[in-house]
């Protein structure tokens, strides 16, 4: 997985097995983690026997899957394709507090307002809680789904843990008591990809999915406020046979005083910013588009409100968007993106060869079988053997009663 996000005045990448730390506004040393570098899991029998793949789970190719950062930006956390859960803390300098393990491989990561725990979604649909303040301490099980959770994310005020799976669901549930759900978010076609909840509106929740629409709710209720379409944007994906699929919603993310909305479909080289507003009916309103050389991988806003773009590029893998004059303009030369990429140059190859990795959508798309023509072709072609069959009795039938009558009649004269 290629991401990019902020911790502090940090600006984080990870790509392939590494993750990237530069500061932005400071000359202070670049940190880099390397997963294939770290602690290797110890065997132990009881491991061996919760493994949800035999042998094969116990090896991984120590890519970084997923990443979070604490609300006051001091600590983040990694997950890695060995199952490795490690947690940092960037200040006053970047240091390793632990390294755990999840029981499967992670799919989204989360730090509570509180900070008090990390919260963690796998492939089987669980959610493990990680204590921050126990660095050492094992995962506890707080919930589970029936399907692969792909988002999760928390209310502001710590009340409710937001998940959504691979079977279009979005479920509230009480984070202090997960067996308690508040509600359900109901709408989506296909898979949900991405959560959002807005520092401006906390009770209102965005979601996007890869039917191709961004959705917005008012979560306690689980009503849906408002629906927009982005099918617009397949005119512009990067092959004739994406064509024909809706747009995969892969990435929402809003700025850091709430006023907008950047979001991005997986291999579709246009974003689509958006402003909210209390005033009309339409609350989720569009703003702009950024059209980009080529498809981003991720973005994110970061403190001071510029959009950072990471691209499908090894020649500018790094691109800033800054709001000028109504409108976002690229920003070519400013110290923090020159300072990043200087950093990050002896790591492009790397960075190069993490960026032609498949589509991670792709499986999850639901495939339909419309065979009610096939069956109504078949029902009628069994109706019409069996009329041919009645039709062909009764003529047997009737020549079987005349040839009776037939007799019948001349057998008086005989």
């Amino acid at each position: 997985m290629s991401a990019v996000g902020f911790c502090g005045n940090w600006i984080i990448v990870t790509c392939d097995k590494k993750l990237f730390a530069v500061h932005t506004k400071e000359a202070r040393e670049p940190f880099v983690f390397d997963c294939s570098t770290a602690e290797k899991k110890p065997k132990n029998t009881q491991d061996e026997k919760n493994s949800d793949g035999g042998s094969s789970e116990e090896t991984g190719s120590d890519k970084v899957l997923a990443f979070a950062v604490s609300p006051s930006g001091k600590l983040l956390a990694l997950s890695d394709d060995t199952k490795r859960l490690v947690l940092f803390s960037c200040e006053p300098s970047w240091h390793c507090i632990s390294i755990r393990w999840v029981v499967r491989r992670c799919t989204s990561l989360v730090f509570t307002q509180a900070e008090d725990e990390l919260l963690v979604a796998d492939k089987s649909g669980d959610v493990y809680a990680f204590s921050v303040v126990e660095p050492q301490k094992e995962g506890e099980l707080k919930m589970g789904h029936l399907s692969m959770l792909l988002a999760l994310t928390v209310s502001l005020d710590d009340k409710y843990i937001i998940t959504a799976d691979r079977d279009e669901k979005i479920r509230v549930s009480h984070l202090r008591s997960p067996y308690n759900i508040q509600s359900f978010c109901l709408g989506h076609r296909q898979f949900v990809s991405a959560l959002q909840i807005l520092s401006t509106h906390p009770h209102w929740l965005l979601s996007g999915s890869g039917d191709g629409t961004l959705k917005l709710w008012d979560y306690e209720s689980g009503s849906e406020l408002q629906s927009c379409d982005l099918r617009q944007l397949d005119e512009t994906t990067s092959s004739e046979a994406d064509k024909d699929k809706d747009p995969t919603v892969c990435r929402v993310t809003s700025s850091t005083d709430g006023q907008y909305v950047a979001v991005q479909c997986d291999r579709v080289p246009i974003l689509q910013l958006f402003t909210l507003t209390q005033k009309d009916n339409e609350k989720l309103v569009p703003h702009s588009r950024i059209s980009l050389p080529c498809c981003p991988l991720d973005v994110n806003f970061d403190p001071e409100g510029r959009l950072w773009v990471l691209m499908d590029s090894s020649d500018a893998p790094l691109q800033i968007y800054s709001l000028t004059h109504s409108s976002w303009e690229c920003v070519a030369h400013v110290p923090e993106l020159n300072r990043v990429t200087k950093a990050f140059r002896p790591h492009w190859e790397t960075l190069e060869a993490s960026l032609r990795t498949n589509n991670r959508f792709e499986q999850l798309h639901k495939v339909t079988f419309d065979n009610v023509a096939v069956y109504l072709q078949k029902k009628q072609q069994r109706l019409e053997e069996q009329q041919l069959k009645r039709s062909g009795g009764q003529r047997a039938k009737c020549n079987k009663r005349a040839k009776k009558e037939t007799e019948a009649v001349t057998q008086p004269f005989a």
